[in-house]
């Protein structure tokens, strides 16, 4: 299988569980974007149901491992996305109520049900999951991935096994980044925007509008900057109408406020934002207290964006605010 880099601590707790025959039947793995959420998941599932498993992993050569990989194994349920925003509802978790209680034909005799990128999953159902949670069939096992552990219930929480993904060392980010065939040039580019983060790095390098987010980062943060509240507006209108594209530029905006407040502190800090320049420029000018304000308005900003309030209007709205507090 292909090689993972980073989260080596966390690999060798779930070949410790598969090895001593104390797995966990329900696992919550959570990280920033880009942080291998999915991919310690794909792991964890190939070890499960690895027929020749090794120290060292799974084997990658088993059928099992071979149609985990390709995302074809019968016995992988990918649990099914639904409504506007793309959650699991509480149908989704009836139907796989109804499919754990079908055993499983495979050597091994386990079962997987994953719920990747979980986000604002309804709370009912959640509470519709906890009874199989609480006492699952011996041989089922549910692997939710998320950005946070505060997507979930406490109840949830508290019956999973929950362990989070880091970044990569600079050395491993380049060695996974070499691998994948990227240059020089481009992984160095890539590691400037998101150092650690192996996916984020892809991400830059593959997708143009990745990049086109990170470039409108920038100049909302020049604009900031320089106090000129019409460029900082244009800048926010260009973010478009889509949720997604709103939530990346609002994120990417929000680590280079708080790389701005940790720069007041330590000149030397390691940051996290897409621009160390950017975050130079914002600490100059802002005040540790007024960092912390544009953070909260930004919060505030993707909280209306997820309450389905008009895109423009929120980011026409942060703008003024920004611009209030920057001016100050």
């Amino acid at each position: 299988m292909k090689k993972i880099y980073g989260n080596s601590e966390m690999l060798s707790t779930f070949r410790s569980m598969v090895s001593s025959g104390r797995t966990a039947h329900t696992l919550l793995i959570y990280g920033e974007k880009g942080s291998g959420r999915k991919l310690a998941a794909s792991y964890y599932t190939q070890l499960l149901l690895c027929e020749a498993p090794t120290p060292e992993g799974p084997c990658g050569r088993c059928p099992a491992c071979r149609n985990t990989e390709h995302g074809a194994h019968p016995d992988v349920v990918y649990a099914e996305r639904s409504g506007k925003l793309g959650g699991y509802s509480v149908d989704t978790a009836r139907d796989i109520i109804s499919d754990a209680f079908i055993k499983p034909n495979n050597n091994t005799g386990r079962k997987i049900y994953l719920f990747t990128d979980c986000h604002n999953v309804d709370i009912r159902t959640q509470n519709t999951l906890l009874k199989l949670i609480e006492e699952p069939p011996d041989y089922a096992y549910f692997i939710f991935t998320a950005e946070s552990k505060a997507e979930f219930l406490p109840t949830v929480i508290s019956r999973s096994v929950c362990l989070s993904t880091s970044l990569c060392t600079a050395e491993d980010t380049r060695a996974a980044l070499a691998d994948e065939g990227f240059s020089e040039n481009d992984i160095q580019k890539a590691m400037e925007c998101f150092h650690g983060n192996i996916g984020r790095c892809i991400s830059y390098i593959t997708d143009e509008n990745v990049r086109k987010q990170v470039d409108l980062t920038k100049s909302l943060a020049d604009s900031i900057i320089r106090k000129d509240e019409y460029a900082l507006n244009v800048a926010f209108n260009a973010a478009g109408k889509e949720r997604s594209d709103a939530r990346e530029v609002l994120s990417l905006l929000d680590q280079l406020v708080r790389d701005a407040a940790v720069l007041g502190e330590n000149k030397d800090a390691e940051l996290i934002g897409c621009c160390r320049s950017c975050a130079e420029g914002l600490s100059a000018l802002l005040t540790a207290g007024q960092a912390m304000r544009i953070h909260w308005r930004i919060e505030r900003a993707w909280e209306a964006v997820e309450a389905n309030v008009s895109i423009p209007l929120v980011l026409t709205a942060l703008c003024a605010e920004i611009a209030d507090i920057a001016g100050q």
